[in-house]
């Protein structure tokens, strides 16, 4: 990563570490520690898809944990969107199950290959990282092209053989929770998940400016927006009250609920273009009417 650095040999993490604070005084804390953990493992492929492999489980399990315990107190139940329908012990570890299942035999791989594709791509891992300036608009980039992406994938998905083989998995739950976000086919895995990953690549293929920080940070955000789309909470602090073109739940677990329609993920704005959402919209009207009626009783 460093001529400088390539001395740097044999020892333990710390003794590293220690030997890039001094060589590079002018980085920060994070970045000496990233330079540190690449030299320590000498190893591109191993560090990027080891750190990577990580970072998702524990990202994803680590948003959906509040989520199952949420579920299991009935205080938050009156924020649920189908207060009725609340996932059992039972269904969460089979979902979990399957979950773990894909991660090691689908995702794995893949992000495995991560770091030969960073190089085919020019993704960067040098130091020091891009300002919070370019990390933020090449994110709302990303957010846009993602959304645009699976959109139509998704609406794909809910047509013929494509549903009844590959997309019904994903639509076992008509009451959807956090962890069932990536309980999904691995054709659904593969052909969703490219919007995620394929989409900054494309990116840095065409520009020769993206760096595997904003490529996490994005992952993080992705995962972070999944899960809460599934999680069957809408709350008053929900980001859709505050952002109202922002998806979230409220509109995610219609699709669940009604098993079309709301194609989005993070956006309502495609939905919106292409009349997707016209049932929704009646059924949150009915829905407004009849709260009023109950309370007018």
């Amino acid at each position: 990563m460093n001529a400088t650095t390539d001395a740097i040999i044999g020892g333990g993490f710390q003794a590293v570490r220690q030997q890039i604070q001094q060589l590079h005084p002018e980085l920060n804390f994070f970045e000496q520690l990233w330079m540190s953990y690449y030299k320590w493992f000498d190893n591109d492929v191993v560090a990027t898809g080891l750190m990577s492999f990580i970072l998702h489980e524990v990202l994803y399990f680590g948003r959906c944990i509040p989520w199952m315990i949420i579920d299991a107190l009935p205080f938050f139940r009156r924020w649920k969107i189908q207060p009725k329908k609340v996932p059992s012990l039972a269904e969460q570890w089979e979902c979990t199950r399957l979950v773990l299942l894909s991660h090691f035999t689908v995702e794995l791989p893949q992000i495995w290959l991560f770091d030969p594709m960073c190089a085919m791509f020019g993704l960067s891992t040098a130091v020091p990282f891009p300002s919070i300036t370019k990390i933020a608009w090449q994110l709302a980039i990303f957010f846009f092209l993602e959304d645009t992406w699976h959109y139509w994938v998704h609406r794909l998905f809910h047509y013929g053989f494509l549903y009844r083989i590959i997309h019904k998995v994903h639509h076992r739950y008509s009451a959807p929770f956090g962890l069932s976000a990536e309980y999904a086919h691995p054709l659904e895995i593969v052909g969703l998940g490219a919007g995620t990953v394929v989409v900054p690549l494309m990116w840095c293929y065409y520009t020769h400016d993206l760096h595997l920080v904003t490529m996490y940070i994005w992952i993080m955000l992705r995962l972070f927006q999944a899960v809460d789309s599934h999680s069957g909470y809408d709350f008053p602090w929900s980001l859709n009250k505050v952002l109202p073109i922002w998806a979230g739940a409220e509109h995610h677990d219609y699709h669940h609920m009604a098993f079309k329609d709301n194609y989005s993920s993070s956006f309502r704005w495609w939905d919106s273009v292409f009349h997707t959402d016209k049932n929704f919209h009646t059924y949150k009207a009915r829905k407004v009417e009849s709260e009023r009626i109950k309370k007018s009783t």
